[in-house]
């Protein structure tokens, strides 16, 4: 597939590795020649430096015979009017837009359509995050929440601990524990070293165990791998732009929250806006302000400024005050790597955002990606398609589908029906098929075993 990404920053670079690694043909534009050459020294793509929205520019990068175009810039007029452009001038099949201002969100269907402002896929960071944390927050205990099937099943991530009942047995003994709840254990990863779990595979301490279940059963489950915190009810987030308010905005209803925001003139927008939550001018990194605050009755504490060494620095000072729980927003991934144990969420809006493009980029009908550790693994939602003469997969049991390494099926939703993935289930056609791959660089394979026929990957 040829596709033009434009902007070479965060989101843009991360995601023309990943495309170029599955042999994509990859042009990146941006008006900085110098990220342009680092990121083609690194990697097999294409790269035009200029304005992004221009016609000789897009020309030049290929636009005439491009099958997709992602606008990734860090300006939304820039993104909207490329797609413009390429809609106008190059008639773009697929054009992908990074959109960050709720006033255009606002106004989502009437403005982007063909007749207006022609992008087909609206990517909103902020919303993407927000509804992140609000499934973490919602969830006490999770390392990842992701949703499946119009959340109907879940794919949750969870450290396992001493006090865990499976810990420490082969994971069969989970059904013995619980004869009535239908889960599956769709990976662990040990020390960060990925193992594909059998029936006597066991848990240890310390493990990152990734299980999919229905929405419903999904507190069951994690009762058997570690003692279930109690559910959240006071939440504090530090900073008060587009993630903080609308987290705010979303919880208050459900939570006592506290939000902290340094500027005054953003508290008295805030406090006319919100009608529960508690707003403060100030810095969470002012110890004396947490602890008037009562830090340590939080239950969840959200840093969530724009700055990333702000964001830890609060995190960590709001956890050795006493927050039980501290999830942070770290944009810089070599941060990542850097934080201890007082910070217990780190999230990436940029992964959170790449995993919404890659439902969008990859062949065949995928309507749920998710990047999980950091880029490595992943798990999609694929429909099956075709009858047992077109397709390796419909019409065959699943311990007769021939899976590529390092591939697992976790469940299948079919309708409103969820079927953990067990080795008697037959693939109907029109089946969701959930995946867990412990190596992206399996998504080919994957695709390829879900082609109809011949050539419908071409």
């Amino acid at each position: 597939m040829k596709i033009i990404i434009l902007g070479a920053g965060q989101v843009g670079g991360t995601l023309a590795e990943h495309l170029a690694n599955e042999q994509n043909d990859i042009t990146v534009v941006d008006t900085d020649g110098e990220k342009l050459r680092l990121l083609q020294d690194r990697l097999d793509i294409g790269t035009v430096a200029g304005g992004a929205s221009h016609p000789n520019t897009l020309l030049k990068a290929g636009a005439e015979d491009a099958d997709m175009l992602i606008a990734v810039t860090n300006s939304d007029e820039i993104n909207m009017m490329a797609c413009q452009v390429a809609h106008t001038l190059f008639n773009t099949p697929t054009k992908i837009s990074r959109v960050r201002s709720p006033q255009y969100l606002a106004y989502q269907e009437k403005l982007f359509n063909r007749e207006h402002i022609p992008v087909d896929v609206i990517i909103g960071p902020e919303q993407l995050v927000t509804k992140n944390i609000q499934q973490l927050i919602a969830n006490p205990g999770a390392l990842q929440v992701l949703d499946f099937a119009d959340g109907r099943v879940q794919l949750v991530a969870v450290r396992a601990y001493h006090d865990g009942p499976i810990v420490g047995q082969e994971l069969q003994e989970i059904r013995k524990h619980m004869p009535k709840v239908d889960t599956r254990v769709a990976a662990i990863f040990r020390q960060d070293r990925p193992i594909i779990p059998v029936g006597n595979t066991v848990v240890e301490v310390d493990d990152d165990v990734f299980f999919i279940a229905a929405r419903e059963n999904i507190r069951a489950v994690m009762s058997e791998l570690r003692k279930v915190d109690k559910p959240y009810k006071r939440v504090m987030i530090a900073g008060g732009g587009n993630i903080g308010a609308t987290l705010a905005w979303n919880l208050e209803g459900l939570y006592q929250v506290k939000l902290i925001e340094q500027s005054y003139e953003r508290c008295r927008l805030l406090s006319e806006r919100l009608k529960h939550a508690l707003i403060l001018n100030g810095s969470a990194t002012d110890p004396q302000l947490l602890t008037a605050e009562n830090i340590e009755g939080v239950d969840v504490f959200c840093a969530l400024t724009n700055n990333d060494e702000s964001n830890i620095m609060m995190s960590m000072l709001a956890k050795r005050h006493g927050a039980k729980k501290v999830i942070t927003l770290i944009t810089n991934p070599a941060y990542t790597d850097l934080v201890g144990d007082e910070i217990d969420i780190a999230i990436s809006p940029q992964l959170i955002t790449i995993s919404s493009l890659l439902t969008h980029v990859r062949r065949g009908d995928i309507s749920n990606v998710h990047s999980l550790r950091r880029g490595a693994a992943e798990a999609i939602e694929v429909t099956a398609h075709g009858d047992a003469h077109s397709s390796r997969v419909v019409g065959r049991r699943l311990d007769e589908i021939k899976l590529p390494e390092g591939v697992t099926i976790g469940a299948i939703v079919r309708g409103e029906q969820v079927l953990i993935a067990h080795s008697h289930i037959v693939v109907q056609t029109d089946d969701h098929v959930i995946l867990f791959l412990v190596d992206r660089g399996m998504i080919k394979s994957v695709e390829k075993l879900f082609a109809v026929g011949f050539g419908f990957f071409s």
